[in-house]
């Protein structure tokens, strides 16, 4: 499978003086790029850097996603992985990483759409830099903890995303844990714009962040990426 997309790995610059571990997952020849622009990226933002959260976890997906020909881009956030600095409780100093990531890929790699796709903690994460980043076109969401725990944590991030005018899409297992299906549609129903769910019929949280997913979240990011 590794033979039809390179890795390149590189650092980027945050606010005060953070430096981020960045991976570039890309079509082996530029050539097979499926966008018609080969402007797209997706920048992909990992689970709660606390849990252990870092960008190895979603490996699979990028790797998938340059295997169709999307760039896709994976990042330790601060104090994660290889990169420096100290990880935040609530996400928030973790946002302007996402932004420092996205802004380095609008200079370097003339990207001049991005799509976010944030795992877990990442998806508040991602979803509060939606609307920083100019070039960002649309949000996807795998398992948005938006359950009554998870919100004391992140609660302050469901409304960035919630009042952003780009598409967006939540993606979750039936039987995530950490938020109900009920819950979900009950935080969606004040969403603007085009807002869509992707119910995995009786996958747990963990499970749809597993590697045993990674070609059916790959196939619903490209089809969203499609609908663009």
């Amino acid at each position: 499978m590794s033979s039809n997309f390179i890795v390149e790995s590189c650092s980027v610059d945050s606010e005060e003086g953070v430096k981020l571990h960045t991976r570039v997952f890309k079509p082996r020849n530029e050539g097979e790029e499926v966008s018609d622009d080969g402007n797209l990226v997706i920048v992909l933002v990992h689970p709660f850097s606390l849990l252990g959260g870092c960008q190895a976890l979603l490996k699979g997906i990028a790797s998938e996603l340059a295997s169709k020909g999307f760039k896709a881009v994976t990042f330790d956030t601060r104090g994660a992985g290889k990169s420096t600095g100290r990880a935040t409780l609530t996400g928030f100093a973790e946002v302007k990483d996402v932004a420092a990531v996205c802004r380095w890929l609008c200079q370097n790699v003339g990207a001049h759409r991005i799509v976010l796709v944030g795992s877990s903690a990442g998806a508040p994460i991602a979803g509060s830099a939606v609307d920083q980043v100019e070039q960002v076109v649309g949000y996807v969401s795998l398992g948005y903890p938006f359950g009554l725990m998870a919100s004391i944590l992140f609660g302050r991030h469901h409304k960035a995303i919630l009042s952003s005018p780009k598409p967006k899409l939540f993606v979750m297992g039936t039987q995530d844990g950490f938020t109900s299906v009920s819950q979900l549609k009950k935080k969606l129903k004040s969403a603007v714009g085009r807002t869509e769910t992707h119910l995995i019929e009786g996958v747990s949280h963990f499970q749809m962040e597993g590697p045993e997913y990674d070609s059916q979240v790959t196939d619903i990011i490209c089809n969203f990426i499609s609908s663009l």
